[in-house]
């Protein structure tokens, strides 16, 4: 790539290069290439950076805050109106209504009290993106997600709420390696009869797509570091 590529000749190269990784992965674990979806995850970036990928052809983004994509998306969406929108940052059971309405999938389900709301609020608006069930997966007290003892209750009240839940999300600890983390992601997934894992980053997503991920969240790997 020389000096004078222009953004857009960037971004798409950016995204040719992580769609073939992800090819190979799924190759060397026998899975069908673009068994698994890449996510963008533009949090932090301008519509000056998100536009390059979406001329490129990317259509599934990832926000990790509500407000922060109420500014942004619905005039891009005006403008490529196919976008699917993934939240996949901790969400506050108050700002449930304003997800429900703004996003297409759901991926940072952790406890009963967002479930119940999030129910709530697709009832009111008539929406019902899909959700995901967040895994503690690594059992580390900072980060969001339900106990992996947790998870039969939460699950088995997000069905008697009729929550749209399709598979389960983590975040593996950053220093540890991330396979094992990964494989239990997909252990707990075939338990409860869950198709979809939400799981890998910029840093594992070849490693997430051996193992069986159906949806990878890359950010810095496209955009650039934040």
């Amino acid at each position: 790539m020389n000096t004078t590529d222009t953004p857009l000749s960037d971004a798409a190269q950016r995204l040719h290069d992580i769609h073939s990784r992800m090819d190979q992965a799924a190759r060397l674990a026998e899975r069908k290439p673009g068994e698994a979806r890449l996510i963008a995850v533009s949090k932090t970036f301008g519509p000056e950076a998100i536009e390059p990928l979406l001329e490129a052809g990317q259509r599934r983004f990832g926000e990790n805050r509500v407000q922060e994509a109420q500014g942004k998306w619905p005039a891009l969406r005006e403008k490529y109106p196919d976008i699917e929108l993934h939240l996949v940052g901790q969400l506050q059971s108050n700002k449930a209504e304003d997800a429900v309405r703004l996003f297409d999938v759901i991926h940072s389900v952790d406890r009963p009290s967002l479930a119940q709301a999030l129910v709530k609020a697709m009832e009111k608006t008539g929406k019902r993106p899909d959700c995901f069930i967040q895994v503690n997966i690594g059992e580390e007290e900072q980060k969001g997600g339900v106990a992996l003892d947790a998870l039969p209750a939460l699950l088995d009240e997000a069905k008697a709420l009729g929550l749209p839940v399709v598979g389960l999300m983590c975040v593996p600890p950053a220093d540890k390696e991330p396979s094992p983390y990964f494989a239990l992601l997909n252990k707990l997934a075939k338990r409860h009869g869950l198709a979809r894992l939400s799981m890998g980053m910029s840093g594992d997503f070849e490693t997430a797509v051996s193992l069986g991920a159906t949806e990878v969240r890359v950010g810095t790997a496209l955009f650039g570091a934040r």
